[in-house]
């Protein structure tokens, strides 16, 4: 691998023996995935997914003690992933036992520890950190250091940012360094698009089941998908770009999907269109008998499959400002069809602390209140790995959860239904 002068210089121990050990790191990262030199990092703030204060993972602390001591700090400030606990979430006085003495008992000792490497500010916790209201939103052809599976996809794919899937820990040692190896999808030849996706359903695809279907096809592969400019037919505004976020998150979730083009949609596939596909591209045609399909596929893992709903989460990845305000009227409409005044399923919007500022500034935030739905900056993964929280029954829209959790998925219209008319299968 090719190194510049300072690049080897910081390995052979100019800043330090810690400074030596980020670069080693990152060398060794790129060695194994056959990078050719190291490229430096551009945006302005890096997304950090290590942002639960587990117990076990003790040399995590023990690693960001030695950067903090070696002064070995991030060169961007960060946001990171949801926090693991929220009190206003439903949990009973065993749950929280469990969450507060035993799982995330180390979680202030770690904030502590995050505020020193560069935490961008106490409520940056959210795994859409490109949201309006976070403020972490990279620019077309900046070059990351991420690691959140869902904000990767987003930035490479909605934002046109570049950066590769990689995995916690590493996404600080870019950070700290400054660079990140120069392989997969921060290069041109590792955006181009293995696979042709064709969309020919009679309706616009639910997100997270046209993501999860793609996902779990191609797996680490890049799509080029045809068809959703029928259903997504202002560009890229505000309901799509929330549209996208749910579909990657289940295509990186499902599958390994890093980065997707859609015809007429994505930067990329805008401006470079059907020469972003390599040659003897593999075809898969996705109608409503195969949605159907896919969703019939997903095991229940409940002890009781035909079991009562105890809880339900929406928002994984977190929610837009947009999702809960028309959530919302969905939930209020729903409820006045069916004669109730509240859901009947305990029910948990997420979403990121910045959105849920701006949403409480609205009349929304009342009316959510009033059909009894609780909102919270709450990870929802975090939640369920609660062994007496999966052992519950929860029900969700997301695919990631689904994927990650005991979590059952339902459509979103299907949820709805669940929430406000009630209703055990």
């Amino acid at each position: 691998m090719y190194l510049t002068d300072e690049q080897q210089a910081i390995l052979n121990g100019e800043k330090g023996e810690t400074m030596a050990k980020v670069m080693k790191t990152l060398v060794m990262y790129g060695d194994a995935f056959g990078a050719d030199k190291l490229i430096p990092i551009t945006s302005e703030y890096n997304h950090l997914v290590t942002s639960f204060g587990l117990k076990m993972i003790s040399p995590v602390y023990e690693l960001m003690d030695q950067l903090i001591q070696a002064g070995a700090v991030s060169t961007q400030k960060f946001s990171m992933d949801p926090r693991p606990v929220d009190k206003n979430v439903p949990a009973n006085f065993l749950q929280n036992l469990i969450f507060n003495k035993i799982m995330y008992a180390k979680q202030d000792f770690y904030e502590d520890q995050l505020q020193q490497l560069g935490l961008l500010d106490q409520d940056a916790f959210t795994c859409a950190c490109y949201l309006d209201q976070v403020g972490n939103k990279p620019q077309k052809g900046e070059i990351l250091s991420w690691a959140e599976s869902s904000a990767v996809v987003y930035a490479n794919s909605v934002l046109g940012a570049r950066c590769n899937r990689n995995s916690g820990i590493m996404d600080i040692m870019g950070s700290i360094a400054g660079c990140v190896p120069h392989f997969g999808l921060v290069t041109d030849e590792g955006r181009k698009a293995a696979w042709i996706v064709k969309v020919e359903t009679t309706k616009k695809p639910e997100a997270q089941l046209l993501g999860s279907a793609i996902g779990m096809k191609v797996m680490e592969d890049v799509p080029y998908i045809y068809g959703m400019d029928k259903w997504l037919t202002n560009g890229l505004d505000d309901s799509a770009c929330a549209y996208l976020k749910d579909f990657g998150a289940a295509t990186a979730s499902n599958g390994a999907v890093g980065l997707y083009h859609m015809h007429n949609l994505t930067p990329e596939a805008c401006e470079q269109g059907e020469s972003l596909i390599v040659e003897n591209a593999r075809v898969y045609v996705i109608d409503d008998a195969e949605l159907q399909r896919v969703q019939d596929s997903y095991p229940v893992i409940w002890k009781n499959k035909d079991a009562k709903p105890r809880l339900c989460f929406v928002g994984c990845p977190h929610m837009s400002l947009q999702q809960l305000k028309d959530w919302t009227e969905a939930v209020e409409q729903g409820l006045k069809n069916a004669g109730n005044k509240k859901v009947l399923i305990p029910t948990v919007f997420t979403s990121a602390p910045g959105v849920i500022r701006e949403f409480e500034k609205t009349e929304y935030a009342q009316r959510l209140k009033a059909t009894g739905v609780v909102l919270s900056y709450i990870c929802p993964l975090m939640y369920m790995n609660n062994p007496l929280c999966g052992s519950m029954p929860v029900i969700t829209c997301s695919n990631k959860l689904r994927t990650y959790t005991t979590a059952r998925y339902y459509t979103e219209g299907e949820i709805l239904e669940k929430i406000t008319k009630g209703g055990n299968r």
